[in-house]
């Protein structure tokens, strides 16, 4: 597949690197022979890709995001691909400053601000908000079948009648926005005291920006104060923070159950560490 990809691109890299830590899509670090890399994407499917190719349209001159230098809508055997350029930094980690933490926290804002086209027809990126609830609902069922087949019966009853106790303590949701609903550390590019970008948009949508605050959370301002304190105030310099104390606790808990269900999907002993730990954050907020 790559070969044939990197013949639609005329592209010649003097060496090709498959990246193992990307879950959505398949990918190469691709050297070129002055030393930079680029990156080639293909998506796992038609509509991945399209909206990742929308969500680069729609992106790129507002937030900070890898230039998209060719793409290609694929055949029959191939969703398409795409030939960016690198971030040249690392994954977000807790070890940083409050500089950095602020920082995101314009990004993440910015990116909010992003409405809907007033032509919904111009993008593959569905529109979410209308029937956000039931959004929600939908996809937490849907992962229920599988993790139904994976947890004891007491866990998996006490999840279902948690799912309705804090979907009723939700306030309004707020939007619509951009959301990337996979808004974590490793798809945040960090450079020192810059933040350089985010990537990957496979999974964006325009809804309610109370879900994008999950995985940040759990995976980097869970972890330290100031931090957490550094990254509102960076964000409430382009628009206001809702009250986070009162939307995490319901995603929170439906990110642990979805992704339980996301592990038996994609292979519970290939992922079974990513399993452990949702099963314990699942478990934590059940008792």
């Amino acid at each position: 597949m790559i070969k044939r990809v990197l013949e639609k691109f005329a592209f010649h890299p003097a060496a090709i690197n498959k990246v193992e830590d990307s879950f959505s899509s398949t990918v190469y670090k691709c050297a070129l022979h002055t030393g930079e890399n680029v990156y080639v994407k293909i998506p796992y499917t038609k509509l991945k890709y399209q909206r990742e190719l929308d969500a680069y349209k729609l992106l790129t001159g507002k937030v900070p995001v890898p230039q998209m230098l060719d793409y290609w809508s694929g055949d029959s055997e191939c969703p398409g691909a795409f030939l960016l350029t690198e971030l040249k930094g690392k994954p977000l980690t807790t070890d940083v400053s409050s500089e950095v933490a602020f920082r995101v926290g314009i990004l993440h804002a910015r990116m909010h601000a992003i409405c809907p086209p007033v032509d919904q027809e111009t993008t593959r990126i569905e529109n979410e908000f209308p029937n956000w609830l039931s959004f929600i609902e939908s996809k937490f069922l849907d992962f229920a079948e599988d993790v139904k087949e994976i947890v004891e019966d007491e866990l998996y009853a006490k999840s279902m009648k948690k799912f309705i106790e804090l979907k009723q303590q939700l306030p309004a949701p707020d939007g619509p926005s951009f959301i990337h609903m996979d808004f974590r550390p490793g798809n945040i590019i960090v450079d020192g005291e810059k933040v350089l970008g985010m990537i990957d948009f496979e999974s964006v949508r325009f809804g309610s920006i109370d879900i994008d605050f999950t995985k940040l959370y759990r995976d980097f301002l869970s972890f330290d104060a100031d931090l957490y304190h550094a990254y509102q105030a960076g964000y409430r310099t382009i628009k206001p923070l809702l009250d986070l104390e009162k939307v995490l606790p319901f995603y929170q808990f439906l990110d642990a159950f979805n992704s339980i269900g996301w592990c038996k999907r994609r292979g519970v002993e290939k992922n079974a560490a990513f399993l452990k730990e949702n099963l314990a954050i699942l478990k934590r907020i059940l008792n």
